[in-house]
């Protein structure tokens, strides 16, 4: 008996004595984890819809192929540090589908207002691959991008991208559903 009860003392201290490491060692993926989500993530808004096809029609045309993107840009970041949100680059071209269902979900009411808490949105005319090219080139992206949208989530006050490797996750945003889709779009904020 006196042998169980020492190992059960045993087993105490030890549990004791790692509780710190344990704690530190729970944390880690959360401070290095380069594929995990970040910690605190905000809270999702509920997109009120269950599919694409009951978005407001006809889709917007979201991309201003006339537009300056390097001023864009500049002008958002800028926005985006001085409101404390962050800046999404929406890399697109009005000719693609997917690019237009995200678009017509950023519109939802609870999607928007999320995004206007959390993110300043600049749409990039990327055209079929051959216009503002420099804007993912930035950011390490120096060959032919996946496919459209692809989507940077930078942290205006470094110039740091976030999603480094989830940057063409919504590339095929019609074959998710809304809700993942804005469930995506809040894995950054905290």
């Amino acid at each position: 008996m006196r042998r169980v009860i020492d190992h059960l003392q045993a087993m105490r201290a030890l549990n004791t004595a790692l509780k710190p490491a344990l704690a530190l060692a729970a944390a880690l993926p959360l401070v290095f984890g380069a594929f995990a989500v970040p910690a605190l993530a905000a809270t999702a808004p509920k997109t009120g819809i269950t599919s694409f096809a009951q978005l407001k029609t006809p889709l917007p045309y979201p991309y201003d192929e006339q537009a300056n993107a390097d001023a864009a840009v500049a002008k958002a970041r800028a926005e985006a540090r001085k409101q404390g949100k962050l800046l999404l680059i929406d890399l697109g071209g009005n000719w693609c589908g997917d690019c237009r269902v995200l678009d017509g979900t950023l519109q939802l009411p609870a999607v928007k207002a999320f995004m206007d808490k959390h993110y300043t949105v600049v749409m990039v005319d990327v055209g079929r691959f051959e216009r503002n090219l420099q804007i993912p080139a930035h950011y390490g992206f120096n060959t032919r991008l996946k496919g459209v949208p692809t989507l940077l989530v930078v942290d205006p006050r470094t110039d740091r991208l976030l999603n480094r490797d989830d940057v063409f996750a919504l590339s095929s945003a019609g074959d998710m559903s809304p809700q993942a889709l804005a469930d995506w779009l809040a894995r950054w904020p905290k």
